[in-house]
């Protein structure tokens, strides 16, 4: 029995930032104090703060110590661990409070949060089956081979309203029931860990964390359809979380909870990854299966659905990795434990990932039917610099931007396709005033052009123009009939695209059309950027009567477009100036604006 715990975060986020480096110091240090057999270290998965990188928390205390380096362990070895003293420079300041340092489950990032699907990251050893097992880990799957019949499986889960939390938002237990009534010889459970819009890292997270939670998961979905076996869908950039899914599948099978006969019935399920090359379309269903299949990653038309002919033409579900968390909590807490949280039409909880102009960079996860004003201002601590909140963009290239007007909305699936935006996988993008509306279309629609498979002649043809079209208005040649134009092209976009990642390209013009149409304006009529992000609608202006002559700006321009004497006012020639903004960062005197 360990007197201490210390849990290091071994997420992606961690790692990049030193975590191997502070668990080898970690381990040096407590061989070095002989407290070997008194003080446990656990590599875990991610807290959450992920900005906050290196994390250690240290048990029985919950001490939360941020940013580690491995120079500073001998000190928490020292006083910590040792002398029982409680390192107050490393700890999260917002746990020190008048009273002495709190609990980090009582900081406003985590007193609102409601972790279900990620309940076990950060807490358990994600390589040990007996660490998930210790905390109730497939009894579920016990439970539904041993208590329920595969139609009773599917109306627990349709009961608790759980929905896909891939982005479409499709009834889980109605999709379960769909391929259910499908005979064939055999059926597929797949497993959509394939995370590709810019800014989302959810998925990920849970499956470098707990990945056993997917495994039982994707067996309880076996048993209620009729399948025996599984395939995970993961992009090969998730190094870690293919290691952890590769050990959690041997250890599972080693256990007999993979495998045939599982806890002694005559269910058998098997699982295998399968790596993706990181192409975007391959989140859509039918790209996805196509690429397991070892064809090219391309969307098939619709229908027949997966739940008819998905896999190798069988009947196939597929389903994310956050949904498949939600499974064995609901198998084993009941359909009315989890539709007691969230809206009438969105139950349960919803995992993001915060970036973006946000003081805390992370993953969170919030009861349905939070508002957007929280978990930017409460639970993301606010935007840096105390710059005004302007948008938020959800649900990546297929998602729309909700503006200040609507930071009040609470966050579920209808709400959000109401005001032109979506729930999406869960990637949420803080923007301030100092984001160009138009810029960020211009960036979502640049991602979908190159990620478009081309199959289908709306989305390469139809987003490539779009995108051009944005290109011209951000470099000052934009004109009126422009914006009609973009509007038509999107229409068009969304009523004839293949698949629902073309239909929904769109989606970040036409709300950023919708709500920020003076900044569009602004750029064509004005040939202004009211944000100063676009470099073509600059100017860079010398202030006369604050310039002090110390030719510092035209030593460092460098494409001399600055001229002027010593200790006289300068000038900048706007046909040689370049827009570097070099000028600006170098004067002393904040004689350089930008008009």
């Amino acid at each position: 029995m360990y007197r201490s715990h210390v849990l290091v975060c071994g997420g992606t986020g961690c790692t990049s930032s030193g975590t191997p480096k502070v668990l080898e110091a970690l381990n040096k240090e407590i061989k070095k104090a002989s407290l070997e057999k008194e003080v446990s270290v656990v590599q875990t998965g991610c807290h959450g703060l992920c900005a906050l990188g290196p994390i250690i928390v240290i048990y029985p205390e919950a001490t939360f110590y941020s940013m580690v380096k491995p120079e500073d362990v001998p000190e928490i070895v020292n006083e910590h661990l040792l002398k029982g003293r409680i390192v107050t420079r490393l700890v999260y300041d917002e746990t020190v409070t008048e009273e002495g340092i709190t609990s980090i489950n009582e900081t406003n990032f985590y007193k609102k949060q409601h972790r279900i699907a990620l309940r076990n990251c950060g807490v358990i050893n994600p390589e040990s089956i007996d660490e998930y097992i210790a905390t109730n880990g497939y009894e579920a799957l016990g439970l539904a081979l041993t208590k329920y019949t595969p139609e009773q499986v599917i109306q627990i889960i349709l009961d608790s309203g759980l929905r896909g939390r891939g982005g479409g938002g499709f009834p889980t237990g109605l999709k379960w029931k769909l391929a259910k009534g499908n005979d064939a010889d055999q059926k597929y459970v797949c497993c959509n860990a394939d995370e590709g819009d810019p800014g989302a890292f959810m998925d990920r997270s849970v499956l470098e964390g707990d990945p056993h939670v997917v495994l039982e998961a994707m067996a309880i979905a076996g048993y209620a359809i009729g399948a025996s076996m599984g395939y995970i869908y993961i992009r090969a950039e998730y190094p870690i979380a293919v290691d952890r899914l590769t050990i959690a599948i041997n250890q599972a099978r080693e256990y007999g909870l993979l495998g045939n006969n599982i806890f002694g019935t005559d269910f058998n399920f098997d699982i295998e990854l399968r790596l993706g090359a990181g192409a975007f379309v391959c989140g859509e269903e039918t790209a996805l299966l196509t690429s397991i299949e070892g064809n090219r990653g391309e969307p098939r038309p619709r229908p027949p659905f997966p739940a008819q002919k998905g896999l190798f033409q069988k009947p196939t579900i597929l389903n994310n990795v956050e949904t498949y968390a939600n499974i064995p909590p609901i198998i084993l807490n009941g359909s009315d434990w989890f539709s007691s949280m969230g809206t009438e039409k969105a139950k349960g909880t919803k995992v993001f990932a915060l970036g973006g102009k946000i003081n805390n960079t992370g993953l969170v996860e919030i009861p349905m039917g939070t508002t957007l004003r929280e978990v930017v201002e409460e639970i993301g601590g606010g935007i840096p610099g105390g710059k005004k909140f302007k948008a938020a963009q959800t649900g990546g290239p297929s998602g729309g931007c909700i503006p200040s007007s609507h930071y009040d909305i609470p966050i579920d699936y209808d709400n959000l396709l109401e005001i032109g935006s979506m729930m999406g996988s869960g990637g949420l993008i803080v923007m301030d005033e100092e984001n160009c509306m138009v810029d960020i279309a211009k960036f979502f629609l640049e991602f979908t052009v190159d990620e478009s498979c081309g199959k289908c002649t709306p989305c390469r043809v139809g987003t490539k123009r779009l995108y051009e079209i944005l290109e011209k208005i951000t470099a000052g040649n934009g004109t009126m009939e422009d914006l009609d134009k973009l509007e038509v092209l999107c229409k068009y976009i969304h009523e004839n695209s293949l698949c629902g990642l073309g239909q929904s390209a769109p989606n970040p013009v036409l709300s950023t059309l919708h709500f920020f149409k003076d900044e569009y304006i602004a750029h064509v009529v004005d040939r202004k950027c009211p944000a100063g992000v676009c470099k073509a609608l600059l100017s860079y202006v010398i202030e006369a009567d604050l310039c002090k002559g110390c030719t510092l700006c035209s030593r460092s321009c460098p494409s001399d477009a600055i001229s002027g004497k010593v200790k006289e006012a300068h000038v900048i020639d706007q046909n040689k100036c370049i827009k570097c903004g070099v000028c600006k960062d170098k004067c002393r005197f904040g004689a350089i604006s930008i008009r």
